[in-house]
Order: structure tokens, then C-alpha cells, then sequence
């Protein structure tokens, strides 16, 4: 049976409402009939971000298996190979630090370079699950007059399909903390939590986005006499961080690292860069958003049929 089941067609959407111009992929599928939404990227491949090692490593860790691991330099996610990650935890603290002291000998790096084994996520990052969900937030943040490369960013690192709560209390599909939550509309109490709620997280994050992340990365980068446009891929990666680790660690990141020009120099310096509560998680966010597009992007085209043929709608 034919796999290919979709076909596209692109419609430019004005965003007047806050400023943008989003181009909106719109995604038929002949099997049911129905169409998903959801923004274009071609910027991933204008800038050559698809090109960085990082998010070929995030690639990778996306549709590796959770018994496998990969071994990689931790600077800059240079992969240097893969392993059993069932045989990688039963190992010893000591064995575990001999293993990686002979990769740095086989590869011929200094003996201070460090090295990660990161498991397979492929259990976690269901991005065709998770399609549709992508789609109904892109029409909830133009609703909320927020730019939905957001939604659609947020919604592929944080995979709604598995809605949980994170190691610091964050929760739902857009995964807003408590305080967060209620300061930007929602209820959240000992007897209902509307943060499970879609309609009333995508809500809240675009709020949160829109009146609080976007402004401060504004701020932020005004202040170092930065150059940006709100459309600029590296803005947006760069309002990601603030909406993952605050603008505070942000914030005293850039005020350390005293940059003189945004761009992909910065975010790429910002992966390599901890300050505060700007660590190894905060480092790896618009990593996986990257990746996470990426996957995206390859899904569509690689299932779209008659993509440069179809009329548009």
C-alpha cells in the first residue's frame, strides 16, 4: 500500500494582530479527508541551522531507541558513536570513567573534554502523534494573537502525547508551572488544574509569550544594542530561553557573556554558556526545538505527494 498520503498547499497569512507574517503550510490527507495546519520553515534551511552538529544530534537522540545510547562530545554534540544502554548502566562509576577515558584516546581528545552518553528518545519524540495537537495550537495562538511558530515549537520539544509533569513541577502540553499558570489566566488549586486542559494552556502560554517572554527578550537584547527582527529565527530560538529557563538566567547570561552581535553566533555560544539557572537543560532547549522542526519538515515532505502541483485553497 502507498504510503505518501498527504498533499499541501501554502497560504500567507498577515498577522497583523502582533506584527508577523507566518507562512502556514495547510496539509491535506487522502485517507480521511481531513487538513492540518502548520507553520513553514525554510528558514531552518536559509540559515543553515540544519547544518549545526547540535541538532543533528538531537536528530539522532530522537529516533534512537531507549536501549541505546550515544556517545558524544558534550561542547558540541560531535557523535562518536552508539552503545548498549542497558550495558552502559550496569557498569560501575569507575568502569563507566574508563570507558569514557578510552574514547578520548581513540579519538585523540584532551583528557578534560567531556564526554555524554545520552540514551535513545525515541519512545518520547512521536512527532506524527503528535501533528494534529500542532495544528489545533497554530489556530489557538493566532486566536490569542500570538506568533504560532511558538505553538508549534513548544508543542514538539514538550510531546503533548505525553502529557506529565516535569522534575520541577511544570505540567500539560505547554508545560507551565503553577505560579505561571495562574498569573497568565488559568485555575490551578487542590481541586482542578486546567494546565491538562489544551485549549486553556495553549491560552496561557501564548499569554505568557506574548506579554512577558517576547518583551523581555526585547528588553534584553535592546540593552546590548543587539539588532533583531521579531521574525528572525535566532529570535525566536532566543525567546524559547526565556520561556524555558526565565528571563533572569537569560538575562545575566547575556549580561556575562557580552555579546556583540545576535544571530546564530549567539545561540550558538548560548549552547556552550551556563549562568545561573541556565544550565545543561536550558542549553538543550532550542537544540531540540531545531531538531524537533527538522523532524517535522522531513515528515510532511517526505508524505506529501503533489506538494509543488496542488491548487491552492
Amino acid at each position: 500500500m502507498h504510503k505518501q498520503i498527504f498533499v499541501a498547499t501554502f497560504i500567507l497569512f498577515s498577522l497583523l494582530s502582533f506584527g508577523q507574517q507566518a507562512e502556514i503550510i495547510d496539509v491535506y490527507t487522502k485517507r480521511d479527508t481531513t487538513n492540518h495546519q502548520f507553520v513553514k520553515s525554510d528558514d531552518l534551511f536559509i540559515g543553515r541551522w540544519d547544518k549545526l552538529a547540535q541538532p543533528n544530534f538531537w536528530k539522532q537522540v530522537m529516533v534512537t531507541p531507549p536501549d541505546s545510547c550515544i556517545i558524544n562530545i558534550a561542547a558540541t554534540r560531535t557523535i562518536l558513536g552508539k552503545e548498549s544502554f542497558v550495558a552502559w548502566k550496569a557498569q560501575t562509576e569507575t568502569q563507566k570513567g574508563l570507558y569514557k577515558d578510552s574514547v578520548r584516546k581513540q579519538y585523540g581528545l584532551a583528557s578534560d573534554v567531556k564526554i555524554y552518553v545520552t540514551s535513545g528518545k525515541s519512545h518520547f519524540y512521536q512527532i506524527e502523534t503528535v501533528m494534529p495537537s500542532i495544528s489545533k495550537a497554530v489556530d489557538a495562538f493566532e486566536k490569542y494573537r500570538t506568533d504560532p511558530w511558538y505553538a508549534q515549537a513548544i508543542l514538539l520539544i514538550e510531546s503533548p502525547g505525553k502529557i506529565q509533569y516535569s522534575s520541577v513541577g511544570a505540567y500539560g502540553p505547554f508545560q507551565l508551572m503553577k505560579s505561571v499558570a495562574r498569573s497568565h489566566g488559568l485555575k490551578v488549586n487542590k481541586y482542578v488544574d486546567e494546565r491538562k486542559d489544551f485549549d486553556k494552556s495553549a491560552m496561557g502560554a501564548a499569554h505568557l509569550l506574548r506579554t512577558t517572554c517576547i518583551p523581555e527578550a526585547k528588553r534584553i537584547l535592546d540593552k546590548h544594542n543587539l539588532v533583531y527582527s521579531e521574525s528572525d529565527l535566532w529570535f525566536r530560538l532566543f525567546v524559547l530561553h526565556i520561556y524555558h529557563a526565565g528571563a533572569g538566567n537569560v538575562g545575566g547570561l547575556i549580561d556575562s557573556l557580552q555579546p556583540e552581535k545576535g544571530g546564530q553566533e549567539l545561540i550558538t555560544l548560548m549552547w556552550q554558556s551556563e549562568w545561573g539557572g541556565f544550565k545543561n537543560a536550558s542549553q538543550n532547549y532550542s537544540q531540540v526545538a531545531l531538531a524537533s522542526l527538522l523532524q517535522l519538515q522531513e515528515l510532511i515532505y517526505e508524505k506529501c505527494d503533489y506538494i509543488f502541483e496542488c491548487k491552492a485553497f
